[in-house]
């Protein structure tokens, strides 16, 4: 229900209200292509984060790898992610998406860099959170820029044209989240607009988001590790 209901508000105020839809071929997919991806990032990232806490009494009574509750976070919001990857194929075959090897890769890509970019985040700011619980206020407000911060709600040429070709847009470009949100649109929006859609530049942005996606998760692993001695002495 929560995808349906952010899908018909940012429609009817962005797509309708503001006629976003005009300036956006097949606005609906575009926009809710972009919406599964984000909303698997937030739950996965955002529970990750509470995961260590929320069973403090596993880990004060039992000895187990603490990975686990990052990483079940991850499968359940993986599990919420099917329904949602359901409705988003059928939209895209309504709409004319015919799926290629090449674009059925850039969807699983794309996932995949959301994956691992929720799973890194989420042993980081899980670890620290056993120790400063004010993290997880920190991470909500995170991840309500999230949504904005990737061409999830509007066209990455609106960014283009706010900034100019230069170094903030190509930092916008690069940001982890905006590659896996740019990807499922390769995967299942631009080949429904038969190609007239003016896409961001691919390699570059991939090459550095997918560099910093695999930084954050050694950096979260290696923090993970050394703040699980003291988790059942914190909590």
């Amino acid at each position: 229900m929560k995808p349906a209901v952010q899908f018909v508000v940012y429609y009817f105020a962005l797509g309708v209200f503001l006629q976003l839809n005009r300036g956006i071929d097949d606005f609906a997919v575009y926009l809710f292509s972009g919406i599964v991806v984000v909303n698997f990032f937030t739950e996965a990232f955002g529970n990750a984060t509470r995961s260590v806490v929320a069973n403090a009494p596993l880990v004060k009574k039992i000895y187990l790898p603490r990975e686990m509750f990052p990483v079940s976070s991850l499968i359940v919001a993986g599990i919420h992610f099917l329904p949602q990857m359901a409705v988003l194929l059928v939209a895209a075959f309504a709409v004319g998406w015919r799926p290629t090897f090449a674009e059925l890769g850039f969807g699983l890509l794309g996932f995949t860099i959301v994956s691992v970019l929720s799973l890194g985040l989420g042993l980081l700011f899980g670890a620290v959170n056993v120790f400063y619980r004010d993290f997880e206020n920190i991470v909500d407000l995170l991840l309500l820029v999230a949504t904005w911060a990737s061409p999830v709600l509007y066209p990455w040429t609106a960014v283009r044209d706010a900034f100019g070709d230069g170094l903030l847009l190509d930092i916008y470009l690069c940001n982890p989240l905006t590659v896996a949100v740019n990807l499922f649109h390769r995967a299942f929006w631009y080949p429904a607009t038969d190609g007239s859609a003016e896409l961001p530049p691919l390699l570059g942005p991939l090459l550095i988001g997918g560099l910093i996606t695999l930084l954050l998760l050694v950096l979260g692993q290696v923090v993970f590790a050394r703040a699980e001695r003291k988790f059942a002495q914190e909590l």
